[in-house]
C-alpha cells in the first residue's frame, strides 16, 4: 500500500538530485519523496488558454504565438551596456498587438531568436510610454504547423525555491515521483467522497501538482484540505472524546462557600459568567482532569469567575495555584482575590522571586503544610522548591505567555490537576476549531452592565495638539489617564518618541498635573509603590512602555493615548485599550501614528478605529497576520497545514468537526468496513501525530 505520507525513499535517488540540489532541498525540509509530494506550489501558471497581446493590462500575463520582426539595441552605443530590444507581433489569431521584448543581460538572444521565426511566448507586460514591454519573458520555438507546443499548453506549479534548485528540476522530480507510484490509498471514506464532492487521494495528489484545468484543480485543492482538517480534527477530538466518555454524569451543583461568596457581590453576575461557571463546576466534579480555556474580551470578568470556581475545588479540602506571567499582574491578582476571598476564610498566599529569605522560607512550609488554600505567583510557583500538600486545581493567565514546559513543570507538581487556561486575547473561532479543538472552551462575550464602548480616535501629526487639548480637559473632570510609548529611551537611535523624553515632554504641557514614569527596568518595589498612588487618584497620568498591557484596573481611568501605534500588534492595541472604559465613564483611545503607513499598518488602525469586539478584532489580527504568529505555532511547530487555510477554510474546518465528531461518536474504534481507510491511514501514515493534538 502507498500513502501520500508513507514514501521513505531518499530524494537523492531522483535524477539530477547531486550534493548541491539535496541541500536545497533540506532548507525546504525535504529528504523523502513524500516530503517531495508535501510540497505546496506557491502558485500555478495557467498557460492552457490563449492571452494574446491585444487588450493587456499591465501587469497582465501573455500566453500566445508571436512573430520576431526587429532585434535592435538602446542604451550606451558602445560597450556591453548596451540592451537587446526583440521586437515581436501576436500570430495566434486570437488577437494582435505589438511588444518590445527587453533582454536586460541576454544579448546572446540575439543569436538564437531569429527575426522572421515564430515562437510560443509566456511572460508579464507593461505599458511605457505606450509602449507594451516585457523584460521577464519564456521564448520557444513553436511547432512547424505553428502552432502552440505541447508542453506549454498547461497549468503549471510554481515551487519555492532554495539555492540551486530551478522549476524545471522540481517537476521533472515531482513527476518521477508520481509515476513511481501505481495508485496511492484513498485517505476519506466513500461516503465522504460522495458527499463533499471530493476526488480520491490519488486524483487529488496528481491533479494538485498537473491539474489538466483549473476546475479540477480547484477540486484537488478542496480534497486535500478537507482531508487535511479531517485529520486534524480526528486526532484532536479523539483526545477530547476520550475525556468525555469518562466524565461523571449528572449535575454539578454549587457549594455553600461558591453561593455565599456570589451573594456578597455588588452586581449581578452575567448570563455568559453563570454559563462558564456551570460548565467550568461540571468539568471539575468529573472522573477526568479538566482541561478547560476561559476566553473572554478585556473587562469581561475572567478573573471573578476564576476564583469562584476556586472555591468549589477549596470546599473539597483541595490546594489552587494562580499563576500570572508577571509580577505585577499577579500582585493585583493577589489583592483582587484578597478583596473577595478573605471575608470568607480563605487563606491566600503570594510567592514571586521577590520574596526571599525567612519569609520565603515559612511560606514554603505553609504552602507545604497545607496551611495556604490559594497561592498566586509568577513562574516561581513551578521552581523545585514549591510543594503542596493537595494541589488539585491549576489556574494560569494570559496562557500564550507561557511555554508547554512551564506549564507541564506545574501541573508535575499535583497528581491529578484540573487546569484552567485564561486568555483576553480571545481565540477566532477558526482556531478555536483546530489548534484549540481538544480544549474545552468557555466564552465571556457580555460585559458587565453599565459599561461605555471606548471611544478610538486615530491622530496624525496635526491633530497631536487637540489631543492634548482632550486629554487635559478629562484631568480637568478629575479623571485619569496613560500615555504608552514603544522605547524607554530612544537615545538619538531614531525619530521615535520615548518614555523618558516625553515624560519630560508632558510635564511642560500639563504642568500642574501630578504624573510618574513607569517601565519594566524600574525595581518592583518602584512599579507597586506608583500604582498603587495612581490607584489611589494622587497621581492623574502614567508615562509607560506596554507594561501596562494587562491587569491594571482603575476604573477612573478615561483616556488612552498610544504613540507609535502603528508599530503595536492588534492584540496588544486592544488590550491597552482595554486599560480605560472599566467603569460607568466615558472613555477615550488615541492611536497616533506617523506619515508613512504599511499597508498592514492602515488595517490594523482601520480595524481599532472600527470596533471594540475583541474577538472581531482577534478574526481581523488572524486575516491580516494569519495563525502561526497569534497561536505561538511557528514556534511550537504543532500546525504545519499544508494545503488548508485557517483564514478562507471556516466551511471545510466545520464539515471536518462535524464528521469526526460524528465517528468518535458513531465507532469510537474506528472499526466498522467503512472507516477502514481512515484507521489504516492513521496506522501506516498520519497526517498528524497523536502527541502534536496537545495545545
Amino acid at each position: 500500500m502507498a500513502y501520500v505520507r508513507g514514501l521513505k525513499q531518499p530524494i537523492t535517488e531522483l535524477s539530477g538530485v547531486g550534493p548541491a540540489a539535496k541541500a536545497a532541498y533540506l532548507e525546504l525540509g525535504i529528504s523523502t519523496y513524500s516530503d517531495l509530494l508535501l510540497l505546496s506550489p506557491r502558485t500555478w501558471e495557467d498557460r492552457s488558454e490563449v492571452h494574446p497581446l491585444g487588450g493587456l493590462e499591465d501587469a497582465q500575463m501573455a500566453n500566445t504565438l508571436v512573430e520576431v520582426l526587429s532585434h535592435s539595441y538602446f542604451g550606451l552605443k558602445a560597450g556591453k551596456k548596451r540592451t537587446l530590444k526583440i521586437l515581436v507581433r501576436d500570430v495566434s489569431g486570437l488577437g494582435d498587438g505589438r511588444l518590445s521584448l527587453l533582454c536586460f543581460g541576454r544579448n546572446f538572444l540575439e543569436k538564437t531568436i531569429k527575426v522572421g521565426r515564430i515562437y510560443y511566448l509566456y511572460g508579464s507586460v507593461n505599458r511605457n510610454r505606450g509602449e507594451l514591454q516585457c523584460s521577464q519573458f519564456e521564448l520557444y520555438p513553436a511547432t512547424e504547423d505553428g502552432d502552440f507546443p505541447k508542453q506549454f499548453g498547461q497549468i503549471l506549479p510554481i515551487y519555492p525555491l532554495r539555492g540551486s534548485l530551478s522549476q524545471r528540476l522540481i517537476r521533472t522530480n515531482m513527476k518521477a515521483v508520481l509515476a513511481s507510484v501505481d495508485t496511492f490509498e484513498d485517505e476519506m471514506t466513500a461516503s465522504m467522497r460522495e458527499n463533499y464532492h471530493l476526488l480520491s487521494t490519488d486524483q487529488a495528489i496528481r491533479a494538485y501538482h498537473f491539474p489538466p484545468s483549473v476546475e479540477v484543480l480547484h477540486q484537488a485543492h478542496r480534497t486535500l484540505a478537507l482531508t487535511e482538517l479531517f485529520y486534524l480534527q480526528l486526532v484532536a477530538r479523539r483526545h477530547k472524546s476520550l475525556q468525555q466518555r469518562s466524565t461523571r454524569t449528572g449535575p454539578s451543583i454549587p457549594t455553600k462557600l461558591e453561593l455565599k461568596c456570589i451573594e456578597t457581590l455588588p452586581f449581578s453576575l452575567t448570563g455568559d459568567q453563570i454559563t462558564s461557571l456551570t460548565e467550568i463546576r461540571q468539568d471539575l466534579d468529573s472522573d477526568m482532569p479538566m482541561n478547560r480555556l476561559l476566553q473572554g474580551d478585556v473587562g469581561s470578568g475572567k478573573t471573578l469567575v476564576a476564583w469562584i470556581s476556586a472555591l468549589h475545588v477549596l470546599s473539597q479540602k483541595g490546594q489552587v495555584a494562580f499563576m500570572a506571567p508577571t509580577e505585577l499582574l499577579a500582585r493585583q491578582h493577589a489583592e483582587s482575590g484578597a478583596a473577595l476571598l478573605e471575608k470568607l476564610g480563605i487563606r491566600l498566599a503570594f510567592l514571586t522571586g521577590s520574596v526571599k529569605n525567612k519569609e520565603r522560607r515559612l511560606l514554603l512550609e505553609a504552602i507545604k503544610g497545607g496551611e495556604v488554600d490559594i497561592i498566586i505567583g509568577t513562574h516561581a510557583l513551578f521552581s523545585a522548591e514549591v510543594a503542596f500538600r493537595n494541589l488539585r486545581y491549576v489556574i494560569i493567565d494570559e496562557q500564550h505567555r507561557f511555554g508547554v514546559e512551564q506549564r507541564l513543570a506545574l501541573l508535575e507538581k499535583a497528581q491529578v490537576p484540573d487546569l484552567l487556561l485564561m486568555t483576553a486575547t480571545p481565540i477566532p473561532r477558526t482556531l478555536s476549531l483546530t489548534v484549540f479543538g481538544n480544549l474545552n472552551v468557555s466564552t465571556l462575550r457580555t460585559m458587565p452592565a453599565g459599561r461605555k464602548p471606548v471611544i478610538t480616535h486615530l491622530v496624525n501629526e496635526q491633530s497631536r495638539k487637540r489631543m492634548y487639548q482632550a486629554v487635559g480637559v478629562e484631568f480637568q473632570r478629575g479623571h485619569q489617564a496613560y500615555f504608552v510609548y514603544p522605547r524607554i529611551d530612544d537615545s538619538g537611535e531614531s525619530d521615535l518618541r520615548d518614555v523618558n523624553n516625553m515624560y519630560e515632554f508632558l510635564k511642560n504641557e500639563y504642568p500642574t498635573v501630578p504624573s510618574a514614569l513607569i517601565h519594566s527596568k524600574l525595581d518592583e518595589e518602584e512599579k507597586v509603590h506608583i500604582l498603587k498612588e495612581y490607584q489611589g487618584g494622587r497621581i492623574a497620568y502614567l508615562v509607560s512602555t506596554s507594561v501596562v498591557e494587562v491587569g491594571i484596573d482603575i476604573p477612573n481611568a478615561t483616556c488612552m493615548v498610544i504613540e507609535h501605534a502603528d508599530r503595536f500588534g492588534l492584540s496588544a492595541l486592544h488590550q491597552l485599550r482595554g486599560r480605560v472604559g472599566r467603569s460607568v465613564l466615558q472613555s477615550y483611545c488615541f492611536l497616533v501614528f506617523g506619515d508613512e503607513l504599511t499597508d498592514e499598518a492602515k488595517q490594523r488602525l482601520k480595524v481599532m478605529k472600527e470596533s471594540n469586539d475583541g474577538f472581531y478584532i482577534a478574526e481581523q489580527d488572524l486575516l491580516i497576520r494569519g495563525p502561526g504568529e497569534l497561536t505561538g505555532t511557528r514556534q511550537s511547530g504543532y500546525l504545519k497545514l499544508i494545503y488548508a487555510s485557517l483564514t478562507d477554510d471556516l466551511p471545510l474546518i466545520e464539515i471536518a468537526r462535524n464528521e469526526a465528531d460524528h465517528i468518535l461518536e458513531s465507532d469510537p474504534g474506528l472499526l466498522q468496513v467503512e472507516h477502514e481507510p481512515i484507521r489504516a491511514t492513521l496506522a501506516n501514515a498520519p497526517p498528524f501525530e497523536e502527541e502534536h493534538s496537545e495545545a
